[in-house]
């Protein structure tokens, strides 16, 4: 790379611009194909298990016939378990690089997870490196206290969907749920739904401040609110995911909406564990290690998520 000439990076809102040939391109994996796990594995109970989704084992002109009208494909480089693709894939610690990110999109490629989960600014940059790979680009709204009104998380939402984004994580207002102000917590996620139609909305509850009775409320208001997943943590709380409190949250939804566990997952018992207990999508920055069995310390997340 050639360090000689200044970096010009150009950002604007609902389109952030960076410059060509300020970073290294890998060259495209070559598509391997993907070997179905064994009838013995684990099944995710997710669209994407060979097992329980035979839509997985059709060709292409087979699920046109069924009625798709557009097919995404993902090709992993690396043997990994096949929970990769319930996992997103995130980095949002406040001091990520440009070149950490490119990296975290360049794992999620090779290993297929759900997503990356990026902080707002580099929304356009992880859209740009993943566009055609099937991994979506997650971001998070109302990061990480959930306290700015509804209209700016609603902002804040359109803004990322325009750079790219596929699915937002918006931190609801947990000091207004402790507080009775089942109204304002109602109104807030309805705000960013509204913003949001189209696309997949999860609602971070940060349980580690809530009591059973406020967890059981603040799930049934992303239920009515028409949010897709509930979701534990932030990662940046006192503490993260808890099977019991997975548990709760499925009980509370029921079968239908998603649960999304994330804060302090750093191994494939502590995903199996989550998953037993209702969650549909893991949320880590461990990710490679847990699925590949790789040092946490080779891979781009590097914070307490």
């Amino acid at each position: 790379m050639d360090t000689s000439k200044p970096i010009r990076v150009t950002i604007g809102t609902a389109g952030k611009v960076f410059s060509e040939g300020w970073y290294y391109r890998p060259k495209p994996a070559q598509p391997q194909k993907l070997q179905h796990p064994p009838e013995e594995e684990d099944h995710t109970l997710t669209p994407r298990c060979p097992h329980c989704n035979p839509l997985g084992k059709m060709s292409c002109l087979a699920l046109e016939a069924v009625g798709a009208d557009r097919i995404g494909v993902c090709h992993p480089t690396e043997k990994c378990s096949p929970i990769a693709g319930m996992i997103d894939h995130t980095l949002l610690k406040p001091n990520a690089t440009q070149e950490e990110i490119l990296k975290l999109c360049n794992e999620a490629r090779r290993y297929c997870f759900a997503s990356v989960c990026v902080n707002p600014s580099y929304v356009s940059l992880a859209a740009s490196q993943l566009k055609g790979s099937g991994v979506k680009v997650c971001t998070v709204v109302g990061f990480p206290l959930g306290s700015t009104t509804p209209t700016v998380k609603a902002i804040e939402a359109r803004d990322a969907i325009a750079n790219g984004a596929d699915e937002i994580d918006m931190v609801l207002n947990v000091g207004a749920l402790k507080s009775g102000n089942d109204a304002l917590v109602l109104d807030d996620i309805r705000a960013v739904r509204e913003a949001t139609r189209g696309k997949v909305l999860k609602v971070i509850l940060e349980t580690s401040y809530l009591a059973q009775e406020e967890k059981i409320r603040a799930c049934k208001l992303a239920q009515e609110a028409g949010a897709d997943f509930v979701k534990t943590s932030t990662g940046f709380g006192p503490s993260g995911a808890t099977v019991e409190d997975i548990k709760l949250m499925r009980e509370t939804v029921g079968p239908r909406m998603g649960v999304k566990a994330s804060g302090g997952i750093r191994d494939m018992a502590t995903v199996h564990a989550m998953v037993e207990a209702g969650a549909t999508r893991i949320g880590a920055s461990a990710s490679v290690a847990i699925v590949s069995g790789k040092d946490k310390s080779e891979t781009a997340g590097g914070s307490k998520y």
